[in-house]
């Protein structure tokens, strides 16, 4: 039981499923995705067949309509299941049994489908798909606003627990993600949820940062991963002593980040690596 939506990004291409509920850890349940492929939402006492037999179905050439058809035409239970699938073209489909709890119902919009079960009113599903098109900035975040529209909306009647947010590119390997987090009991689990989203964005823009400290302080990134942030921007601006003096704690606590250290000049991370552990002993350098 929950509220979900399915969007492609008309501009990248990228394919989402976001979703909230009561439900513990219905955030690896509901959705699924694929880059150039599509992505599917099986939620209302859910079938999870119903997501990778989505995905193969239209891997093989079936429209959303076609896919969702054959596969509740072959499911006894159709009537308690709510799925939502959009392809790569922004197609899409959605099917809510007639036994679904109430209040209960989807609405698909160009390159959307918007669908809820369980919710305290009607209003839920068009405040998603009314926020999620007026909304801007990448698919996740757009996606993550229509979650907190429906939230604001009513929301599940018993409550929130879990939610989830899959983002795949428009083209790529099966294993290949733009976003990936997942919240599976927290009592703010869209807080939580967003959390975890700049973490992941503030990793990810990390190496292509041009200012990797204020990247990585924006995003929360632990003081830990602020403090590497420094040492390599030091280091890349050549501003040696300061990048040695900020590294020195740590080598003095343990000598094995001199180890690290190198791992990341090796992959021309952090530059001037022999300057900056001078006065290292041999022993420490390869401990």
């Amino acid at each position: 039981m929950t509220y979900s939506i399915v969007a492609r990004d008309s501009e990248t291409g990228e394919l989402g499923v976001a979703i909230q509920s009561r439900a513990f850890r219905a955030g690896g349940v509901v959705p699924w995705a694929l880059p150039g492929v599509g992505a599917v939402a099986t939620q209302s006492f859910t079938e999870r067949s119903y997501g990778p037999l989505g995905l193969e179905l239209l891997r093989a050439g079936k429209t959303p309509e076609q896919a969702l058809a054959g596969l509740v035409a072959a499911d006894p239970e159709q009537a308690v299941r709510q799925v939502a699938i959009v392809d790569p073209e922004g197609r899409t489909a959605a099917h809510t049994g007639d036994a679904c709890i109430p209040e209960a119902g989807h609405r698909t919009g160009e390159g959307y489908s918007v669908q809820a079960n369980m919710m305290r009113s009607a209003d839920v599903w068009p405040a998603m798909a009314e926020t999620f098109e007026g909304a801007t900035g990448s698919l996740a975040r757009r996606l993550l606003a229509a979650l907190d529209a429906a939230e604001a909306a009513g929301g599940d009647w018993r409550g929130k627990q879990a939610a989830g947010l899959l983002v795949v590119p428009a083209h790529g390997k099966p294993w290949d993600v733009v976003a990936d987090v997942r919240v599976d009991d927290h009592p703010e689990p869209l807080a939580e949820l967003r959390r975890l989203l700049d973490l992941e964005e503030g990793y990810r823009n990390l190496p292509e940062s041009r200012d990797p400290v204020a990247t990585a302080r924006a995003a929360g990134l632990s003081e830990l991963d602020v403090l590497w942030a420094e040492i390599i921007a030091a280091a890349h601006s050549g501003e040696l002593d300061r990048a040695r003096k900020l590294l020195a704690p740590l080598l003095a606590e343990e000598p094995r980040w001199a180890v690290f250290a190198r791992a990341l000049a090796a992959r021309d991370v952090l530059p001037h690596v022999d300057e900056l552990l001078q006065g290292q002993s041999e022993s420490e350098r390869r401990s």
